[in-house]
């Protein structure tokens, strides 16, 4: 019993020593970055503060929100900077259980999830924004004033952030359900009419709802998938486990 708990005990003390760095590394990103907080609000509002009118601005509805929101902005940075690192802790720590063969494949897909999701922030934050913010505030009927309140922006960009972030990891959930034979390419193939409809419901759920935020999130997801159906063809064949103990 006492042999069979002790492999038990030390994965649980490396996942908390793994937890632990991820914190501190979270937390150290956090420190640098809190002295240019209101800096860091000032580049996120620019989307938005570009089609205000010269008459309006940004507002604090509430007491706390000046400093809270550059704060809770600051944090969200801190821990998207620091995706990789994390990443690399969690693969650091699931990778003496792999096989060769499988760690040849998790490390680049880890690599290409961190990056996929940085380019679905981009996305969002260079294309999307502009034309949501552009139309939002012309839709604005005639004598109302838009103001936006600081912390409902912020809430509502790190919405959109982590819905272009996740959408944009399709490829990599794609591939992965071919790797593991969940599904094949032939059959993902046969369904994609479901996967489109189902890229313009999730668009109508994760987004604004206006039809340019859902259709700009819903047709990336599609033409993500087809690059994942792409490169599945390219994609090894995972070996059994008894293959590779052979």
């Amino acid at each position: 019993m006492d042999e069979q708990q002790q492999p038990l005990i030390s994965h649980l003390v490396e996942l908390r020593d793994r937890l632990l760095r991820a914190v501190l590394a979270v937390l150290l990103v956090a420190l640098c970055l809190f002295p240019f907080a209101n800096d860091l609000y000032l580049f996120l509002s620019e989307p938005l503060m570009r089609h205000l009118p010269e008459t309006s601005s940004m507002i604090a509805t509430e007491v706390a929100s000046p400093f809270l929101t550059p704060f809770k902005l600051t944090l969200s940075t801190a821990i998207m900077l620091a995706v990789p690192y994390l990443l690399y802790q969690l693969w650091a720590f699931v990778a003496p259980g792999l096989y060769d063969h499988e760690r040849k494949l998790v490390f680049p897909l880890l690599f290409a999830s961190t990056l996929l999701f940085f380019l679905g922030i981009a996305f969002a934050f260079y294309v999307v924004f502009p034309l949501i913010f552009a139309f939002l505030t012309q839709a604005a009927p005639e004598g109302v004033a838009v103001m936006t309140d600081i912390s409902s922006y912020l809430d509502f960009v790190l919405k959109l952030f982590f819905a272009f972030g996740l959408a944009f990891e399709v490829p990599i959930a794609t591939l992965l359900l071919i790797w593991t034979g969940a599904s094949s390419v032939e059959s993902l193939t046969e369904k994609r009419p479901y996967v489109i409809v189902g890229a313009f419901v999730v668009g109508m759920l994760l987004t604004p709802p206006d039809v340019i935020s859902q259709t700009l999130l819903a047709v990336p997801v599609w033409l993500l998938f087809e690059l994942g159906l792409l490169s599945a063809r390219w994609l090894p064949k995972r070996r059994s486990r008894e293959e590779e103990e052979a």
